[in-house]
């Protein structure tokens, strides 16, 4: 496949993992900063769970998960596993997952980005809240966005 045609996928920088473990640590340990939250989803080949700290948003009275690296690996395990446990501290929270259609991303992502971009613009290479609706939507195939249903 030529590189134009391979997932968007936005390896993390030394920063980034330093971060994202502060964050988990604090988040097992029952602190959430700004709403995080571990998310454990299995992995598509072990089946062992498989952790890393989220930013769940909430629009509209749904959930979501948004994947503002990419195609990261807990985005291609939901695919195959359809949901996971979003947990903080010991608390867990178990989820079913329905990823969104391209078209349906942008109202999503200009959420996202108004909670959480000091946090994560860096990963959407200029594109803010305020951008029109066709950039929302020229950019959303790069951005895997699940929403959240509550697990039976």
């Amino acid at each position: 496949m030529p590189a134009s045609q391979q997932p968007r996928y936005v390896q993390p920088d030394r920063n980034t993992r330093i971060f994202n473990s502060m964050v988990a640590g604090l988040t097992r340990a029952g602190i959430s900063i700004w709403g995080s939250r571990i998310l454990a989803v299995r992995g598509r080949a072990s089946g062992e769970w498989r952790t890393t700290p989220v930013n769940p948003l909430t629009l509209n009275g749904e959930r979501y998960l948004v994947a503002p690296r990419g195609e990261t690996q807990w985005v291609r395990n939901m695919r195959v596993a359809g949901g996971g446990e979003l947990r903080v501290g010991r608390r867990a929270e178990p989820f079913t997952a329905t990823e969104l259609a391209d078209a349906d991303k942008p109202e999503v992502l200009r959420a996202y980005l108004k909670r959480w971009k000091f946090e994560i613009g860096m990963f959407f290479q200029g594109v803010g809240p305020d951008a029109a609706e066709a950039k929302l939507l020229e950019i959303a195939p790069g951005y895997p966005v699940f929403r959240l249903g509550r697990s039976a």
